[in-house]
């Protein structure tokens, strides 16, 4: 049988890095349980009505936050405050699919521009790998606003 599964990241400030990547992947923040939130309404002032309702003081409303796949395909990203600075190079990373089925400069060209709104988000470039076929087909590495590295495939 199979697992579902949940990305946890490590983050100062996982409401931002969470609202990062929900903006990256296109995924959406759930709101709070119980809470039906009409069309529109923002999900992270739900979230603060209501951890305040529940009585979550101030300066802990913001040491966890999630994103979801609208479409229920993808994982669950879940993202919790901790102390410390990331020090070294991340041992599991993203790839965020960004050119399927595209070759070439078609897709190098798919990946710029991908990485160009990914750098308007925050986020910071690494380095451009490029073709080597058979084994790659190309991708860009980057770093999202608190340091982990992904890369634009």
């Amino acid at each position: 049988m199979s697992r579902h599964i949940q990305i946890t990241f490590d983050a100062h400030d996982p409401q931002a890095l969470s609202t990062f990547w929900r903006d990256v992947l296109g995924y959406v923040h759930p709101g709070p349980p119980g809470v039906d939130l009409p069309e529109g309404a923002d999900p992270l002032a739900a979230w603060d009505d209501f951890l305040a309702r529940v009585g979550v003081p101030e300066a802990d409303r913001n040491t966890r936050s999630a994103l979801e796949d609208p479409d229920g395909q993808g994982p669950r990203l879940f993202f919790q405050q901790v102390p410390e600075d990331k020090v070294a190079k991340n041992r599991v990373h993203l790839d965020v699919r960004a050119a399927p089925g595209l070759e070439g400069d078609e897709r190098m060209a798919a990946l710029e521009a991908e990485c160009d709104r990914l750098v308007a988000l925050g986020a910071s470039r690494l380095r451009r790998d490029e073709p080597a076929p058979p084994m790659s087909t190309g991708y860009i590495v980057m770093r999202d606003p608190e340091g982990n590295e992904f890369c634009l495939d």
